[in-house]
């Protein structure tokens, strides 16, 4: 019972000494027996790092790219760099004369729309390349084009006619240019007044038969309002690009859309329309 009873106070003892805070002095010191062993360290060779290379104006591949337009024909000719992004090549095509604006540009590179954020080089865009070039539909390129203003010298005064009276001695009076007198149809008064026997008689001309006026036709539908828009067949023209790599492909599929609804277009519609896009059928139609 004795050894119990000791047990039990020692466990009592120790529990209240380990609650209780410890303090040092100001000048204590661990012994050197009870300070942390250093951590041997293993010296290792490192290579020397790379020196900047300052970019030069040899270190930058100068490339001449060509921009070319179908609709309307035109072509550019770029010089660039292949460090250039697709949004810089647009900003130095819209500096060229009569180039249309940035914001309506699209690049295409063998049918594939190219990134404005993108740079040159990771198309693989080598020197003398050509770059299909596009306006998004709505925008007229031709009417926004500067026309050259033609100065028009202003007619002279014509010197007023000389009365016979007072014609030089030994001169003969000009010719002037006589008006042929208009010709207007119209029914004959003489078509209300009762005819005599074996007197001539007046044809009537007149368009107020029903045979000869032309037929009514009837209002286009809303179809027909969609199919004969020339913005209609540019936008079906820019998604088969985008689906097709090869530029015959896409005039192939535009045939084939085109051709199903040739019924329901006259041959003016018809004809602004590829007027529009570019793309001429055989034989022009």
């Amino acid at each position: 019972m004795a050894e119990q009873a000791e047990a039990t106070f020692l466990k009592k003892f120790v529990g209240v000494i380990v609650n209780q805070p410890v303090s040092y002095p100001d000048d204590f010191q661990a012994p050197p027996e009870q300070s942390l062993r250093k951590i041997p360290i293993v010296p290792l060779l490192l290579p020397d790092p790379p020196k900047r290379e300052e970019v030069g104006s040899t270190s930058i591949d100068s490339l001449s790219i060509v921009i070319k337009s179908l609709k309307p024909l035109k072509i550019y000719t770029l010089a660039v760099q292949s460090s250039d992004t697709i949004a810089d090549i647009k900003s130095y095509l819209a500096s060229q004369p009569g180039a249309p604006p940035v914001d309506v540009q699209r690049l295409l590179l063998k049918g594939k729309a190219l990134a404005d954020a993108k740079l040159l080089k990771e198309y693989n865009i080598k020197d003398g390349d050509t770059v299909n070039l596009m306006v998004k539909p709505g925008y007229d390129w031709n009417q926004s084009a500067e026309q050259p203003k033609v100065d028009i010298p202003a007619p002279e005064p014509e010197p007023p006619a000389k009365s016979p009276d007072t014609l030089e001695p030994g001169t003969t009076r000009p010719e002037r240019h006589r008006r042929v007198p208009s010709v207007i149809l119209s029914p004959s008064p003489n078509a209300l007044i009762p005819l005599r026997e074996g007197a001539p008689v007046d044809v009537a001309l007149s368009l107020d038969d029903e045979d000869i006026l032309p037929p009514v036709q009837a209002p286009p539908t809303p179809y027909q309002n969609v199919i004969s828009s020339p913005h209609f067949w540019g936008d079906l023209l820019d998604f088969l690009s985008l689906r097709f790599s090869s530029r015959s492909d896409v005039e192939n599929g535009f045939e084939e859309f085109f051709g199903a609804s040739k019924r329901s277009l006259t041959p003016h519609q018809i004809a602004k329309i590829r007027d529009h896009v570019g793309i001429t059928g055989m034989a022009g139609v």
